[in-house]
């Protein structure tokens, strides 16, 4: 074969009656996407040597599931010849069904020997695809038949257990803590362009063709390539995608800039998140109106040196290009918000987690009118108490509440144990959440049954519910339940100090000295009040939710595998997981 993929097709975008994929190809050329009657093509467009291209497949019934395959200049790319899998579906939106959103965060690409699993656990995303063949082979659950028709996934042959969307909401690539196969690339790499001279870390990636790799290692294992060319796939950065801590602070960001590596480093990861994460989440015609890719089809050639320039702007201008989007499924709406690129944090009195255009928009979205209000963040919303109150007082003092001398020290533990999530911007937090209390108060339109906060990062999975401080905005907001959930990792682990460190947070007497302690620095208590109703938990998961009509629920499933199990493994095998409900818990009513 002469043709071939370099890494997917990824299953993107859908709609009601469409779908995109997205392929990175081995050489330019054009690529073809035939789904039962309907083709798309594209021709690729290159960015520093990489040949990508989206097809947006139109004429698509709703709630259909139809086989589809990838040509590239006429040959047959996809499915591979011989392939174990079930064939891949373009799968669209049926707005009168409900709707199943898998979410998880924290992906960390392992082999799957014994020893990967003994460190980093079972991949929850591999293990949800082994599932995902298991149903559709199953007698009577096929999607769709021999000749490519599609069929109602909604009635019957998939039972309606699908996931519509599968969202990844931060940490899909660790540019900064890389797997062995990956360090023998970037030494390689750099020893024959002669990059090592120039003093980048020999652990992280830096260049654009590094970052390349990142990706095609993160998603070319065969079990989550063939689940990503298959179940409706967003995405969204968070902190590792670039660097640990990215944006944590203004001393953070100086910090960096005096690195020589930092702005090859940063230009090629926002340049690579937006080709292989960004475009992809995109509506068919919000992708034709980016013009950023407007201006690279224009151009012709290879476009690294517009991509370059458009990344290196929005890192020093956050404003110039809004990462964020929303995604709307039946009555439910999906907001997705960027916390890392768009921050501004030059002022540590006068810090936000959006920027004040992030914020705009974020408050346009925020709406009734809707039966379930769901908000994607890469970080949590609504932290353990603890460490809401630890947040906010470390933010006070960095910015000068107990004195210009205490301001050094508390920058210091911001940056040594993570103090930069949601609680760590007080004013955002605020201005978001009197947003979220006047939606459900009925003041921008018919209240929603639920809003959601949905959040990854700190490597454990929890749920907690809210309620409003005052007692007239409680009685106006009754019939709106606010839960904040949270899933992460997918495959990762937690330090154990850290560990023991978060289970001390979700104490209740642990809030109550924090608050204390914030008080002594000026921070005021929250519109809101919550508590951990359910964890954590620390295994590696996925969390699905489900919408229906006014109802909603939410299950976290794990694999759990006993040491002993691995130890009885022989060379070169690799458990195949199986997944248990870890909790389930109805969310309405």
């Amino acid at each position: 074969m002469s043709a071939r993929l370099r890494l997917g097709p990824m299953l993107r975008h859908v709609s009601d009656t469409t779908a995109t994929v997205w392929v990175e190809t081995g050489a330019p050329g054009r690529v073809e996407v035939i789904a039962g009657e309907q083709t798309a093509w594209s021709d690729t467009f290159t960015v520093h040597g990489h040949h990508y291209a989206l097809c947006d497949v139109t004429g698509l019934a709703p709630g259909s599931a139809v086989a589809y395959e990838v040509r590239l200049d006429g040959e047959v790319v996809w499915p591979e010849p011989s392939s174990p899998y079930p064939p891949s579906l373009l799968c669209t939106v049926d707005h009168e069904a409900p709707a199943r959103i898998v979410f998880g965060s924290c992906h960390t690409p392992t082999d799957h020997s014994p020893s990967a699993v003994l460190h980093y656990g079972v991949d929850m995303l591999r293990a949800f695809a082994l599932r995902l063949v298991d149903d559709r082979r199953s007698p009577g659950s096929r999607a769709a038949g021999d000749d490519g028709a599609g069929v109602q996934r909604t009635g019957g042959d998939l039972g309606g257990g699908e996931p519509d969307l599968l969202l990844m909401v931060g940490d899909q690539v660790y540019a900064d803590e890389l797997q062995p196969a990956m360090r023998a690339f970037v030494q390689a790499r750099r020893e024959e362009a002669g990059d090592g001279d120039a003093g980048p870390p020999p652990d992280e990636v830096v260049f654009y063709d590094e970052y390349a790799e990142l990706y095609r290692q993160a998603w070319s294992d065969p079990d989550i390539r063939w689940l990503m060319s298959t179940v409706p796939t967003l995405m969204i950065f968070d902190d590792h995608d670039i660097r640990d801590d990215w944006n944590t602070s203004g001393a953070w960001q100086r910090m960096m800039a005096e690195r020589p590596w930092w702005g090859p480093r940063v230009t090629s990861g926002l340049g690579a998140y937006w080709v292989y994460q960004h475009l992809g989440n995109l509506s068919p015609a919000a992708r034709a109106a980016d013009p950023v890719l407007a201006e690279i089809r224009a151009h012709g050639g290879d476009a690294a040196e517009l991509v370059d320039a458009f990344a290196w702007r929005t890192h020093t201008r956050p404003a110039s290009y809004r990462w964020n989007y929303r995604y709307d499924i039946g009555r439910n709406r999906i907001v997705v918000m960027d916390t890392r690129c768009s921050r501004d944090v030059a002022d540590d009195s006068m810090r936000s987690i959006l920027g004040g255009d992030g914020y705009a928009w974020l408050d346009e979205q925020l709406t009734g009118d809707v039966d379930h209000l769901v908000i994607a963040s890469t970080l949590p919303f609504l932290m353990p108490m603890g460490v809401h109150y630890m947040e906010a007082w470390n933010e006070a003092v960095c910015a000068g509440a107990w004195g210009r001398l205490a301001r050094r020290p508390a920058e210091r533990l911001r940056q040594r144990i993570d103090l930069e999530h949601w609680p760590a911007f007080q004013r955002s937090f605020k201005a978001v959440g009197d947003s979220v209390l006047s939606v459900a108060s009925g003041e921008r339109g018919a209240a929603p049954a639920t809003i959601l906060f949905l959040g990854g990062d700190v490597h454990f999975s929890y749920l907690t519910r809210a309620l409003p401080v005052d007692s007239e905005v409680r009685r106006l907001a009754a019939r709106t339940r606010i839960v904040q959930l949270v899933c992460s990792p997918t495959c990762n682990w937690m330090q154990p100090t850290l560990r023991r460190l978060m289970w001390v947070s979700v104490r209740s007497v642990t809030g109550l000295v924090f608050r204390l302690i914030a008080r002594s620095a000026g921070v005021r208590p929250p519109a809101l009040r919550w508590a951990v109703d359910d964890g954590p938990w620390y295994d590696n998961a996925l969390a699905t939710v489900t919408l229906d009509g006014r109802d909603a629920e939410v299950q976290w499933e794990h694999s759990p595998i006993m040491k002993r199990t691995l130890e009885e493994l022989g060379p070169g095998q690799a458990v195949r997981p199986k997944i248990r409900r870890l909790t389930k818990f109805r969310l309405t009513g």
